[in-house]
């Protein structure tokens, strides 16, 4: 039987796994590259948008993995803010739900602090 927290925790990756595979690496979310675009310029966005999935999918490997956990979850919670503000600012008319955006990504932000921080880790069966 799982945990909350691992539950959760398997959401989270699933997250950045979907995100930096389905969405950057194959490219099948062109908005992802139109982005990237925007703000870093067309000349490389294919491969700066395959490096971004690639990182993703490394970051959801490193989630399962529960290798240094603080670390991940402090470095999730940075890049998310940071990536979600650069895009609020630079290219909002791409986001699927514009400024919202920031919204969903604050509530992920509170998603994976909750889990780490919050949430008992070994009890909690479901």
């Amino acid at each position: 039987m799982k945990t909350v927290y691992q539950s959760i925790n398997y959401f989270i990756a699933a997250v950045w796994l979907i995100n930096g595979l389905y969405c950057k690496l194959l490219g099948l979310v062109p908005r992802h590259e139109e982005i990237v675009a925007q703000i870093l310029g067309e000349e490389h966005s294919r491969i700066l948008t395959s490096v971004i999935g690639i990182s993703e999918i490394i970051m959801a490997i490193w989630i399962i993995s529960g290798i240094k956990i603080k670390l991940n979850v402090i470095l999730q919670m940075i890049v998310i803010a940071v990536m979600n503000i650069i895009e609020f600012i630079l290219a909002p008319d791409l986001l699927l739900w514009g400024h919202y955006n920031s919204l969903f990504a604050f509530l992920f932000i509170v998603l994976i602090y909750t889990n780490k921080f919050l949430i008992p880790q070994k009890n909690m069966i479901i």
